[in-house]
């Protein structure tokens, strides 16, 4: 069974994307922070993040250089899905090690073609 770490603070965003992401078999585990987020990372070794950038106690950047710099999760995709979907924040997403940018409001059906790409699902 595939597994991604789905990191956002919306519950009703969360709730949404973890129920499309069952209904493909895909176990999904959530957390609302930065903080709780890497070490669901750590512990689950998923084979996706989806990531967003505004988060209380850790950015989304500051997470994707976390993981794209630990020996342990740099191989794991992180797909970034945020609203900050300016030139700069994209920039940032991408020299924080992001694999992809999925600007929010996202479309549902197309935003889990992505993510069935990244799972090779």
């Amino acid at each position: 069974m595939k597994k991604v770490v789905l990191i956002e603070d919306s519950k009703v965003l969360a709730t949404a994307l973890t129920g499309a992401l069952k209904i493909e078999g895909v176990e999904t585990f959530w957390a609302a922070d930065g903080v709780t987020g890497v070490s669901l990372v750590k512990k689950h070794k998923p084979d996706l993040v989806l990531l967003d950038l505004m988060l209380p106690k850790l950015s989304g950047f500051d997470v994707c250089k976390l993981l794209k710099t630990d020996n342990a999760t740099w191989r794991i995709p992180v797909v970034i899905m945020s609203t900050l979907s300016d030139v700069d924040s994209r920039e940032r997403a991408t020299e924080s090690g992001a694999d992809y940018f999925i600007p929010k409001p996202y479309d549902l059906v197309s935003t889990l073609a992505e993510i069935k790409k990244y799972l090779k699902i």
